[in-house]
């Protein structure tokens, strides 16, 4: 039986999260700013089908990461990256972003990011706690990212690709900006062949949540992100060694 948070409840042990479906770890609650950051500074996060099921809660292991040496960029993306005119920028289009997040997908499918996750997240960027990075393409945004920044954990929560190769672009602006933003871990979540492919690696969760502990401390101020504009040369020679 899968807990029921009541008002005021906190999360119970990340430990007891069930085995099938893998990382379910509670049902009900609410989407305030408060419920939301204390989730994400456990490692647990919010997925659910909004038509059909409550609030879910769910803290997976093990934990699908990244860091800015792990990406790995393939060689047509490297080109792609090189010889599209690419310009990049932070916290533009927040909204627009998670509008295009939420859309129903071009395979038929639909999408977990209801209304009242957008409002949800819409207010924490307001509070300076979700962010996103966008591609821009001929004026006209060609990929992005959105998640939560805290302390120096960015959990990613969804990416878009309204053109080629635009998700992978942004999670690779992501990983060069990665330093000067602070982030230090960006946490994917569940694995997937993509993610594993751009070189997402898999930590047991007691790993993960001690990496939170480190990485976020107990207070947590809201963030400004810089509002400059990047082209890929830019971005590349923030980690050379790299990328």
């Amino acid at each position: 039986m899968v807990p029921w948070l009541l008002p005021g409840g906190d999360f119970p042990p990340t430990t007891s999260a069930l085995q099938d479906p893998p990382g379910l770890l509670a049902a009900g609650g609410d989407l305030s700013p408060e419920r939301l950051l204390r989730a994400y500074s456990l490692g647990i996060f919010p997925w659910y089908d909004a038509d059909h099921q409550p609030i879910l809660w769910w803290s997976p292991a093990p934990r699908c990461v990244f860091t800015a040496d792990t990406l790995h960029l393939c060689r047509s993306l490297r080109r792609h990256l090189r010889r599209t005119p690419q310009t990049f920028t932070l916290d533009r289009q927040f909204d627009t972003v998670m509008r295009l997040c939420a859309a129903p997908r071009s395979d038929g499918g639909g999408s977990w990011i209801s209304e009242d996750m957008c409002q949800a997240y819409q207010q924490l960027h307001a509070l300076g706690y979700a962010h996103s990075l966008e591609v821009w393409q001929d004026e006209k945004l060609a990929g992005a990212i959105y998640g939560i920044k805290l302390g120096g954990v960015f959990f990613g929560e969804s990416m878009v690709s309204p053109r080629t190769n635009g998700s992978k672009s942004a999670l690779a602006a992501l990983a060069c900006l990665a330093p000067s933003l602070g982030i230090t871990l960006i946490d994917a979540q569940v694995e997937n062949p993509h993610l594993m492919r751009l070189g997402a690696r898999l930590i047991p969760r007691q790993d993960f949540e001690q990496r939170l502990t480190q990485l976020i401390p107990d207070h947590v101020p809201p963030e400004q992100w810089p509002e400059d504009r990047w082209q890929w040369p830019q971005l590349q020679s923030l980690l050379p060694e790299r990328l």
